[in-house]
């Protein structure tokens, strides 16, 4: 699992990104892909999948 922190996640439209700890890079993420209700700024951990435009962190949930 990747750990990253919430960059922006608009709550209305479903939809946001993460910042992976590691690497800097900036993830998709989607409301369908979470495990736990997320907020700017979260800490949380994630998987990766390949998605359409690039990889998608899914089954994220809060640490």
């Amino acid at each position: 699992m990747s750990k990253g922190t919430v960059k922006f996640f608009n709550e209305s439209k479903g939809f946001g990104f993460i910042v992976e700890d590691e690497t800097n890079n900036e993830h998709f993420v989607h409301v369908s892909g979470l495990i736990d209700k997320i907020s700017q700024g979260d800490e949380v951990e994630y998987d990766l999948r390949e998605g359409r435009k690039g990889m998608n962190a899914v089954n994220v949930k809060v640490i």
